[in-house]
């Protein structure tokens, strides 16, 4: 006969003051929370022991989800507080089944199952029915991820928790706001004042010795929203942009032709950014972004919108790249009635594209309705940073706002190739032979 073990649950852990209102919450019913904690709040600590509890009330697949599986290894699979103990090891391993350690899952003996995700491959999200889910690190995850789940939740009454540190106003801060707001959702802000884990002498020590701006330390202890996406490439001008009144209503000219800049993904997100030119102004008046979809779907997308078009400009491999029946996506576009005109994109360096798309920023308005995600595309769009060497790469981050930031670059592009025939950065031979060969009308 097998020995009864009797275990407390959550296991080695014992919620400090400030943490037990999110557990009072939740044990009272409510299914969403948003927990804005300063760093080193014990987040991670808080959300891990809450999913594991669940997972043993109610027998299910239950989600931890990061911005990418690497940090879902390093800070959970992997991790371990001040006193080395693994935060794996919250699960007692009396009940644990089964460990998969390439697929980072754990098979409980009651037939839970906790699955460490990355939320970078979206798709991956879909499958096995969650019925609990945690967000770590939401200001850094794409929207689409609660986006695919969210319904998945619905259907099997399930709950979702959100932590972060703000990253700026992006789409993580509209959540909070929201759910400040939502007697169906916990939502709550910390700051170093609040919890007193870190004294003002650490913060202060920090600041002294040039670990951290003060503008970080108002973020990172302070939970400000203020300060924005580290890296960012654009988010000084869309500050610009939305003081100055241009990112609001910005309504579609029936009466002017629509231009349309691609991103076009071959097995990955594809992006369109609609936009009129009206003098030197460049009206940014609609977005569509999908995943997983051919050309067909997306030249049912243009022929559905109201909008009478003039060219649909794309990066310079649409003409190379071919998808499972042979032909480049140009040559599929052609039979969709999509008039591609590949941009000479080849020949300019990454850098050289951001910044014509820096030098545009001044003449951008953006509709701020029916480009809300385009925008936070935009906000979220940043430098690669190197952690072993503490500096920025040249390179920007391949993430989900890489590619309305794309589209937006070759937006760029195309204004200053064929509206403005500005040719720097393109050979004369080149620029003359691209602006000859179609040169459109706008207005």
């Amino acid at each position: 006969m097998a020995k009864e073990v009797n275990i407390d649950l959550p296991y080695n852990y014992d919620p400090r003051p400030y943490q037990q209102p999110f557990w009072r919450a939740m044990d009272s019913g409510i299914k969403r929370a948003v927990l804005v904690w300063h760093r080193r709040a014990g987040k991670e600590k808080t959300c891990w022991n809450y999913l594991v509890v669940q997972s043993m009330l109610r027998v299910g697949t239950y989600y931890y989800i990061f911005p990418d599986a690497k940090m879902a290894r390093r800070i959970i699979w992997d991790g371990m507080d001040k006193e080395g103990f693994k935060t794996i090891r919250h699960i007692p391993e009396e009940l644990v089944e089964g460990i998969n350690n390439t697929e980072m899952k754990v098979s409980l003996k009651w037939g839970s199952k906790i699955l460490l995700l990355g939320s970078r491959d979206v798709d991956s999200l879909r499958g096995p029915n969650p019925v609990g889910c945690v967000f770590s690190e939401y200001a850094e995850q794409s929207p689409l991820a609660w986006q695919t789940v969210s319904p998945i939740l619905r259907e099997n009454d399930g709950w979702a928790i959100f932590n972060f540190t703000p990253k700026g106003q992006n789409h993580a801060r509209d959540l909070f706001e929201m759910a400040k707001h939502n007697p169906l959702w916990f939502a709550e802000l910390l700051t170093v004042e609040d919890t007193k884990a870190i004294s003002k002498e650490e913060v202060e020590k920090e600041r002294a010795e040039g670990t951290m701006s003060d503008d970080m330390i108002q973020q990172e202890y302070y939970c400000s929203f203020t300060l924005g996406v580290e890296g960012a490439y654009y988010a000084k001008y869309l500050q610009q942009a939305k003081d100055g009144g241009r990112i609001g209503s910005v309504p579609h000219n029936p009466s002017s032709r629509v231009c349309t800049a691609w991103d076009i993904g071959y097995g990955d997100s594809t992006a369109i950014v609609f936009y009129q030119v009206a003098g030197q102004e460049i009206h940014i008046v609609d977005y569509y972004e999908n995943h997983g979809e051919g050309l067909p779907h997306y030249a049912k997308v243009l022929r559905d919108k109201p909008y009478i078009y003039d060219t649909h400009y794309a990066p310079h491999d649409i003409e190379s790249h071919s998808f499972s029946s042979g032909l480049s996506a140009k040559e599929i576009g052609n039979d969709l009635g999509l008039k591609f005109v590949p941009l000479p994109t080849l020949k300019l360096r990454l850098e050289d594209g951001i910044e014509a798309a820096r030098s545009i920023f001044h003449r951008v308005w953006i509709d701020a309705a029916k480009c809300k995600f385009f925008i936070k595309c935009l906000e979220n769009y940043r430098k690669e940073f190197d952690d072993k060497h503490n500096v920025y790469k040249l390179r920007p981050v391949h993430d989900w706002a890489s590619h309305g930031a794309d589209a937006f670059r070759y937006l760029a592009i195309a204004t200053r190739l064929y509206v403005d025939a500005d040719k720097s950065g393109i050979s004369d031979k080149e620029a003359d032979r691209m602006y000859n060969l179609h040169n459109p009308r706008f207005g």
